[in-house]
């Protein structure tokens, strides 16, 4: 009797370690991660350029952000892209709009520029479906309380992509992700 209670314990205990690690993956906003205890965290991402090439004409419907134990997250929702979305997500030492190259101030110890393969506009209809403004913050982020996320800017909807400034709080190690059409760009609490 207690050896199946232990096996079924087991089970459930790994059952709540897939589920918690799923709800990762489905990038759930604004939850702490309660299944990866304090001090363990496994952040090998490094700090280098990450970027996949491919085009999307689906438009980017919106931008939000969640925090976890270990990392905070920010997530690209990319309407009705069934197909990997490109990207290319790095450090730079100053934010330019892409296409006029006038800076955009972002605040943090270290800037991370994102550029999505999704336009801000419906393609079809040049209707603007984010409502991002060059050099304001993303409409609807609030980063009270994150760990490593500091500012946000949005740069612009140019030749088919969009660009986001993240100003996080030094220049840690991040990941990008991307799951039923989502871009996730995870950055580590600490090294």
């Amino acid at each position: 009797m207690r050896r199946s209670l232990a096996i079924g314990a087991a089970f459930l205990l790994a059952g709540a370690g897939l589920a918690a690690s799923a709800g990762q993956a489905a990038a759930e906003p604004h939850r702490a991660d309660a299944a990866t205890p304090t001090g363990t965290c496994s952040t090998p991402w490094g700090s280098s350029v990450k970027s996949v090439a491919g085009g999307n004409v689906e438009p980017l419907t919106g931008i939000r952000v969640g925090r976890h134990t270990c990392f905070d997250r920010m997530v690209f929702d990319v309407g009705g892209a069934t197909g990997p979305v490109g990207y290319h997500v790095s450090y730079v030492d100053a934010f330019h709009q892409d296409g006029s190259g006038d800076p955009i101030p972002v605040s943090g110890g270290a800037v991370l520029q994102i550029f999505v393969s999704a336009p801000s506009y419906d393609p079809a209809t040049m209707r603007q479906v984010y409502p991002g403004r060059a050099g304001k913050p993303l409409p609807g982020v609030d980063l009270t309380g994150f760990a490593t996320f500091r500012d946000t800017k949005f740069g612009a909807s140019f030749e088919g992509q969009t660009q986001v400034g993240l100003g996080v709080r030094a220049r840690l190690p991040f990941r990008v992700l991307q799951s039923d059409g989502k871009l996730i760009v995870d950055v580590a609490h600490k090294w």
